[in-house]
């Protein structure tokens, strides 16, 4: 099985059009929280979420290319350039065969489904973009990245919903560790602030309904009651350890553990004992041959809903034990609220970054501890130390469980 490492990242994000904007403002404890401009929400029950501010698609690639793509691909492509400049490689003296694209989004754009079911209603189909459904369906992050950069190895689309992120970046590791590649460029893609994303999702009574932007995104918090709707791409560039040591190219960290596993329980909820997250943080570090007790850090799901943050504090409990107690969790997710598709993604940077920094952020906005949930979620400010291993944790409708373990890079 064949290392890998990871040589560059790139983020869009509701506190940074960059990985670093988006690490300082991790660091500062800013939030992206504020009340939807997308469209009027007045008569919707949630009318906070996270948006991307300032984001201009024509800084990031030309203005024919991105007149052709929906917002979530637009994102997509901003962040896969950030990372492909960091990680330094060059298309053209590679084999562009062995150079894939692993990149999800869990929707894909409903502005263009939107606004298409609108032609059709005020002006008939005859009216409607040829673009369409290239614009629309999901696996266009995917097309759009390799298009835009040449890559034209495994391309591929994770769906997983709010495990896409991560399932892509485990997905493209695995590529790598059997040798079907010597890159993968991996992330997650999301831009559903939409009246139809923000409207089923409340319908659901998934959203928070709050009307304070400090108090809305508040996971582990007792008085939690939903996740705010975020937006925006993480994207890293996943390499073989001898092939990145042969181009020179800055090692960030090592993707060392993958774990997946299915609930198979409940479209929405994930299993009340957190039996299925369990599994999968315990195949990650078992691949990884790390024992719990090596484990100081993880990024929660953490999405301020009741049941998951209640529920992967049990997974929690179950795989680590006694040891739980001494562990930091937070959740990125009180900051930039959840990215869906990309949630994984740009959680998966803030390990590396944590890693690098020795830094783990707070989770912003706790206020009221929960009887249930009692482990050290770090809510009193950030923390510095020395962070070996960080595990990332993302837990999607439909029962879908990812884990990946990122370790501090050693020859």
């Amino acid at each position: 099985m064949k290392r890998v490492v990871i040589t560059g990242m790139g983020a869009i994000t509701p506190i940074g059009l960059n990985v670093e904007e988006f690490w300082n403002s991790v660091k500062e404890g800013k939030t992206g929280f504020d009340k939807i401009t997308h469209f009027d929400a007045t008569d919707y029950k949630a009318h906070l979420a996270a948006e991307v501010k300032g984001f201009v698609a024509k800084d990031f690639m030309d203005f024919k290319s991105a007149r052709r793509m929906a917002l979530f691909s637009q994102f997509a492509v901003a962040a896969a350039k950030e990372a492909i400049e960091q990680s330094g490689f060059d298309i053209e003296k590679e084999d562009p065969f062995r150079v894939g694209c692993s990149v999800g989004s869990g929707i894909g754009s409903l502005q263009v489904a939107e606004e298409a079911h609108s032609k059709i209603l005020d002006k008939g189909p005859g009216r409607l973009n040829p673009l369409v459904v290239p614009m629309m369906i999901s696996n266009m992050a995917a097309g759009n990245v390799s298009i835009q950069f040449g890559l034209k190895g495994k391309n591929i689309n994770v769906v997983t919903a709010c495990a896409t992120g991560t399932n892509s970046i485990g997905e493209a590791y695995r590529t790598i560790q059997f040798g079907e590649a010597d890159i993968m460029v991996a992330g997650g893609t999301e831009a559903a602030i939409t009246p139809v994303g923000v409207g089923g999702f409340a319908a659901l009574t998934a959203l928070s309904t709050s009307e304070d932007p400090k108090r809305c995104s508040i996971p582990f918090d007792k008085e939690r009651n939903g996740f705010v709707m975020g937006e925006g791409a993480g994207v890293v560039v996943l390499e073989e350890l001898e092939h990145a040591k042969k181009r020179g190219a800055t090692i960030l960290a090592e993707l060392v553990g993958y774990g997946t596993t299915g609930d198979a329980y409940h479209i929405t909820s994930p299993a009340e004992d957190g039996s299925g997250a369990a599994r999968a943080m315990e195949n990650a570090m078992k691949e990884a041959q790390v024992n719990p007790e090596d484990v100081y850090y993880i990024n929660a799901h953490g999405t301020s809903t009741h049941h998951n943050d209640l529920f992967e504090t049990r997974a929690i409990e179950k795989v680590f034990g006694e040891h739980a107690k001494e562990m930091k969790i937070n959740s990125t997710k009180s900051m930039i609220g959840h990215l869906l598709g990309a949630a994984g993604a740009v959680e998966f940077i803030t390990c590396v970054k944590t890693i690098q920094d020795g830094f783990v952020h707070q989770t912003v906005g706790y206020q009221v501890p929960d009887e249930e949930c009692t482990l050290d979620y770090v809510t009193d400010g950030p923390v510095e130390m020395d962070v070996t291993y960080a595990l990332t944790n993302s837990l999607g409708f439909g029962g879908h469980n990812a884990t990946l373990l990122v370790k501090k890079y050693m020859e």
